[in-house]
């Protein structure tokens, strides 16, 4: 993986009263289905891990192969498999159904227990002295897609998180298709739920984004017909892609499925944007989640994906407050002067 050391810009700052106390360099890019780059600050060539910000293409072969029909899956549990959930119980509920229709349970996800992300959903479980389950992990729903998989493929579920298994090689295989790369010969290592973990170039990353965006440019009809009806589905239930509050779920909410973005660890955002025909992908170099959304906002604002109202109506991810313990509003995350300097797209 290269290092950026300060090469890449400013995106983001945190402002307390007239002072900036910390800044957050990274790197972003915006290309068309022609894979033309429209935008891009920093080292858009840079290799990154993408996390979960890839599940829109981990849950391709879940269509394409006629598993999701095969086994009946409806608009709530063919979104959860792109999501990163709260935990939420709709959430949770909706895994555990779609697993008992499959013949499996709990003990089958091999992500591991966690708490919800949601705050609620968290205090709920320690009120009631409950104790979190794989279902309460924010990848629940990828791993019901991928047990989907193999039940649809006749291959053993246990060990499906292996890099060798074919779920896992049903992916890739779908997934090189849209980067131009094997996927499956890429660096990677385990992610935060087992699963294998690829580190690629951003732009190959946004580039495959902007194939979602314009799936006349994917030769293969059936990706095709895959890549719209995830979108769609995305579109009409975006509280199962991430929750209450989420800014995944708030921006698909907002634009009315205009815009579909999806959030990876480590201060990672990847974007889909129809109308415009573009994909996006940024990577905050040291990580910072609060910094990705602010930059996030900034990059759908420069490339007119979003309106001004929108954008403000975002702000509580596009310029959150920083606050004291008091809840007395002391700061802001804001984006760099970097982008007010940049001229119109």
């Amino acid at each position: 993986m290269s290092d950026t050391g300060d090469s890449n810009p400013v995106l983001a700052e945190v402002v307390r009263g007239d002072i900036t106390e910390s800044a957050h360099r990274g790197s972003v890019v915006a290309v068309n289905g022609s894979g033309e780059t429209v935008f891009s600050a920093g080292d858009a060539r840079r290799h990154v891990y993408p996390r979960s910000a890839i599940k829109f293409f981990q849950a391709l072969p879940l269509i394409e192969s006629g598993a999701a029909d095969r086994f009946r899956l409806g608009i709530p549990e063919i979104v959860l498999a792109c999501a990163s959930h709260s935990g939420e119980r709709i959430h949770v509920e909706t895994v555990a159904r779609w697993l008992d229709g499959l013949g499996l349970g709990v003990d089958d996800l091999e992500n591991g227990p966690a708490m919800p992300l949601s705050k609620c959903s968290k205090r709920e479980l320690v009120r009631c002295g409950a104790t979190p389950s794989s279902l309460h992990q924010a990848c629940s729903g990828k791993h019901a897609g991928m047990l989907t998989m193999a039940r649809h493929l006749d291959k053993g579920t246990a060990g499906y998180i292996g890099h060798g298994h074919a779920v896992q090689q049903a992916w890739m295989a779908s997934f090189s298709s849209l980067v131009d790369l094997d996927v499956a010969a890429l660096p990677w290592e385990q992610d935060g739920c087992g699963m294998p973990a690829v580190c690629m170039p951003l732009e190959a990353l946004a580039h495959a984004c902007a194939l979602y965006a314009s799936p006349r440019a994917v030769r293969d009809s059936a990706r095709r017909l895959a890549i719209s009806r995830i979108l769609r589905v995305i579109a009409e239930a975006p509280l199962m892609l991430a929750g209450t509050g989420r800014c995944c779920t708030d921006v698909v909410c907002r634009t009315g499925g205009r815009v579909l973005v999806k959030v990876g660890a480590e201060g990672v955002y990847v974007g889909v944007v129809p109308d415009l025909g573009l994909g996006l992908a940024i990577k905050i170099d040291d990580g910072g989640s609060r910094a990705s959304a602010v930059v996030l906002g900034a990059l759908l604002k420069k490339l007119g994906a979003i309106s001004d109202a929108e954008y403000d109506a975002l702000s509580c991810h596009f310029a959150p407050a920083v606050c004291n313990t008091r809840g007395h509003r002391t700061g802001t995350v804001t984006p760099s002067q970097y982008w007010s300097a940049l001229p119109s797209i």
